[in-house]
């Protein structure tokens, strides 16, 4: 069974950025709005730091 590891919860606006990694799938980030929506795209990222940046500026773009 594959382990998934939370790095960041963060509130952003009206939504919250979740950075994750599981061994399958390397790191990702989802982002969940306030009625409990999930939104992403399953693109992978090396590093935590990659996914998060990535998440926000997705944020952003959807803000």
């Amino acid at each position: 069974m594959a382990q998934t590891t939370v790095h960041l919860v963060v509130g952003i606006y009206n939504l919250t950025l979740l950075v994750f990694y599981t061994e399958a799938m390397e790191w990702q980030f989802r982002v969940i709005s306030s009625d409990g929506e999930v939104f992403g795209e399953r693109k992978l990222y090396y590093t935590p730091e990659a996914a998060e940046k990535a998440g926000r500026e997705w944020v952003e773009w959807v803000d």
